[in-house]
C-alpha cells in the first residue's frame, strides 16, 4: 500500500542532512556545556556558532534568540514573562490563537484582563478593532499567531507591529508556521517576541526558541541553572540546537524556490478538487499573498461515508488531519473552525506539504478522497 504524509502542519519529516549533523554530536560531544573543561567547552562552542547562524538568517543578534525545547514553552515564556516581568496588565489575542497561546492567557486572566480582537469568517484580525482595544492606559501585550495552523490564513505582521507601536504595546506573535518557510528581518520588523520550533521545517522535535527584542527583559518560567543568560534552566539539548540550526540553514538555502514549488503543489491541489467537487469550499484564505503556502483546509459535503473521512485516509495510506494534532486527543471539535463560524456539521481535512511532497502523492490522495465521495475523477 502506498504511504502519503500530508500532515506537515503537525510535523515534518527530518532532513537527511540534519540527521547527518546531529549524529556525530550525539556520538562525541556530550560534555556539559555549563563545565569549564574542554568537553563542555566544545559543546559550548556548537551551541554558540549555532545561535550565530540562526540570528544570521533572521537578522537579528544572538543574545536575543533564547533555545527552549520547542514552540508551547517559548509562547509560555512570552505571555509569563509579559505579565510577570514587563508589568502588562491587559492581553489582546484572538479566539483562533494555538491552545499555546490561549490557554495561557487564559492562566494569566488572574492577574490581566483579557480581550478578544474580532476575525472574519477568513480568519483574518480586524484591524481596526484592534486599534480599538488598543486605546486603554493599561500596559498592555499583543499576541496573535504570523499563520493559523489549521486554516493557513496570515497576518501582515508589519502592519501590526506598527499598530502596537503606535500605542505603546508589546507584541508577540506565534509564527511556528512560518520560520524557516518565510523570510525574516527581525530588525526590519520590530517586533517584541517570535517563537520557533525546529520539527516544523524538517528539524529535530524537542528544540526551538523565543526571540526576545534586545529592549525587553524577559523572565525566565524554568528555575534551576543560569543557562540561557539565566533566562531558560536546564543543562543545553546541543544536538537538538545544532539540528534546529542545520534545518534552518537548508531552510533558507532556497527559501524562494521552496515556496514556489509547495505554492504550486497547493495551487495544483485547489485546481483538482474543484472540478472534482461541485459542493466544497476552503476555509481560511487560499490567496498565495494571505495565505499559508503549505496548509490547505477543505470542507467537503456530508454522505453516509463522510463521518469517517479521516480514518478511511489514514487506511488507504493518506495521513491528514482535522485540525490541530497538538489537540488531536481532545473530544472537542477545532476552536478555530468555531471562531470562523463554520459548518461544524460538514467533514473538513486539513492537508499540509513541504518541499518533500510530490504531486504523485497528491495525485494518489485526491484518488482515495474521491472514493471516499464516490465521485469519478476526470
Amino acid at each position: 500500500m502506498k504511504s502519503v504524509y500530508l500532515d506537515n502542519a503537525a510535523t515534518t519529516p527530518i532532513a537527511p542532512e540534519v540527521v547527518e549533523a546531529m549524529v556525530p554530536v550525539m556520538q562525541s560531544n556530550f560534555g556539559n556545556p555549563s563545565s569549564s573543561h574542554s568537553f563542555g567547552r566544545k559543546s559550548k562552542a556548537l551551541i554558540e556558532s549555532s545561535r550565530r547562524s540562526i540570528a544570521k538568517h533572521i537578522n537579528c543578534l544572538p543574545s536575543e534568540i533564547i533555545f527552549t525545547s520547542g514552540g508551547t514553552e517559548a509562547d509560555n515564556m512570552a505571555l509569563n514573562s509579559s505579565v510577570n516581568q514587563l508589568g502588562v496588565t491587559h492581553i489582546i489575542t484572538s479566539e483562533l490563537e494555538h491552545h499555546a497561546v490561549g490557554h495561557t492567557a487564559q492562566a494569566l486572566s488572574k492577574f490581566a484582563r483579557i480581550s478578544s480582537v474580532r476575525v472574519c469568517e477568513k480568519g483574518n484580525v480586524d484591524l481596526d478593532h484592534l486599534d480599538e482595544l488598543l486605546q486603554t492606559e493599561e500596559k498592555t501585550l499583543v499576541s496573535l499567531m504570523h499563520a493559523n495552523n489549521e486554516i493557513g490564513t496570515k497576518i501582515d505582521l508589519k502592519k501590526v507591529s506598527e499598530i502596537c507601536r503606535k500605542h505603546n504595546a508589546y507584541f508577540h506573535s506565534d509564527t511556528v508556521q512560518t520560520l524557516g518557510h518565510y523570510p525574516f528581518d527581525m530588525k526590519e520588523l520590530d517586533i517584541d517576541f517570535i517563537t520557533c520550533a525546529g520539527h516544523k521545517f524538517h528539524g529535530p522535535k524537542g528544540i526551538g526558541f523565543l526571540y526576545v527584542n534586545k529592549n525587553v527583559k524577559a523572565e525566565a518560567i524554568i528555575k534551576g541553572g543560569s543557562q540561557e543568560r539565566g533566562l531558560r534552566a536546564g543543562t543545553e539539548n546541543v544536538y537538538g540546537i545544532v539540528g534546529l540550526s542545520k534545518a534552518m540553514d537548508l531552510a533558507y538555502e532556497d527559501v524562494e524556490g521552496h515556496q514556489k514549488y509547495v505554492q504550486g503543489l497547493k495551487s495544483y491541489m485547489i485546481e483538482r478538487l474543484t472540478s472534482i467537487f461541485d459542493d466544497i469550499y476552503f476555509h481560511g484564505e487560499t490567496d498565495s499573498e494571505k495565505s499559508l503556502y503549505t496548509v490547505l483546509n477543505v470542507c467537503f459535503q456530508k454522505n453516509d461515508k463522510s463521518s469517517m473521512l479521516l480514518f478511511t485516509l489514514d487506511l488507504k495510506g493518506v495521513a491528514v488531519s482535522g485540525g490541530s494534532a497538538c489537540s488531536s486527543g481532545a473530544a472537542k471539535g477545532s476552536h478555530v473552525l468555531e471562531g470562523i463560524n463554520a459548518d461544524m456539521s460538514r467533514p473538513n481535512a486539513r492537508f499540509s506539504f513541504s518541499r518533500y511532497t510530490t504531486k504523485e502523492e497528491i495525485d494518489y490522495a485526491l484518488e482515495q478522497v474521491s472514493a471516499v465521495f464516490e465521485k469519478t475523477l476526470a
